[in-house]
């Protein structure tokens, strides 16, 4: 059996009358080609542990398995697992867990699992569209067990995580992306290698989790509360879009912030590059 062939898996979901199940985002890949180059990406040696998030069918979990010392795949829908028990047989290095990965402490599931492996675990996942975002920053903040992390992603986020400062696609989500990790695109996935056929099509990104973060902030939390300002109302001059930041500081203290910081009031929060954020953060941090 063949978990990367359109016909098996359209044969399989018929079998165990399987409904997909579009909360949960299940758009199943099937292409042996697109599973060898997510598995060059991730790097994969006989001594690496790997969560999986999603496993679907099984197709890249078979793979996995094949490469890793031990698979510890995390699904949040029970009704798959009469699937995967199919296309998972005789594989014994795989662990299946019935949860919701965005509620999930993955080191601490690494470590209940599969020991606690001194180089670290990597993840490894076809990530559900509508839970992209805040699953990709749960698995950067406060997991430091990971070391590298490489997810599918829409076509459209992979882009505002490249991105870089100026461009339309640069946000909130690709400074805290980059602050824990080194984001690189691995390489771009048709929309035809799902079943059922996705409306975008999407992208593998690498992300490398960084040993300390990429700039040196004295208050993380400030830190990021001033970015998110700065792209509330991105189109915004910075002078104005901090004003929200805090209503106690007059016009002139945040002109005086900016000053401070060496960054022209009147540049919008999209031109600015992780070093001068972390400068601003900073300097306001000071001046509360």
């Amino acid at each position: 059996m063949d978990p990367a062939s359109p016909r098996v898996v359209r044969a399989l979901l018929e079998q165990h009358q399987f409904r997909i199940k579009k909360k949960f985002g299940q758009n199943f890949l099937v292409d042996g080609n697109i599973i060898n180059k997510i598995l060059n990406a991730a790097e994969l040696s006989n001594m690496d542990v790997v969560v999986e998030i999603g496993p679907g069918v099984g197709a890249l979990t078979y793979r996995l398995a094949q490469k890793a010392r031990r698979v510890v795949a995390v699904e949040i829908d029970r009704t798959v697992f009469p699937l995967l028990a199919e296309t998972l047989d005789g594989l014994d290095n795989i662990t299946l867990v019935e949860a919701d990965a965005l509620k999930t402490d993955f080191d601490r599931l690494v470590r209940e699992r599969a020991g606690a492996p001194a180089n670290g675990y990597k993840v490894v996942a076809n990530l559900p569209y509508y839970i992209t975002t805040p699953l990709i920053m749960h698995l950067l903040e406060g997991h430091l067990g990971a070391r590298k992390i490489i997810v599918m992603v829409q076509e459209e986020v992979a882009r505002r995580l490249i991105a870089s400062p100026g461009a339309k696609d640069y946000g909130a989500l690709t400074v805290a992306a980059n602050y824990y990790a080194v984001v690189e695109l691995a390489f771009k996935v048709p929309r035809t290698v799902f079943l059922p056929r996705p409306e975008v099509d999407s992208a593998v990104i690498s992300m490398t989790v960084r040993k300390s973060p990429a700039v040196c902030v004295k208050n993380e939390q400030v830190y990021f509360a001033l970015v998110r300002a700065a792209f509330q109302q991105r189109r915004k001059t910075l002078l104005n879009a901090l004003g929200n930041l805090n209503k106690e500081f007059s016009r002139d203290k945040w002109l005086n912030i900016l000053r401070q910081a060496e960054i022209d009031p009147v540049r919008r929060g999209e031109t600015l590059n992780l070093r001068e954020f972390a400068r601003l953060a900073d300097v306001y941090d000071q001046c509360r």
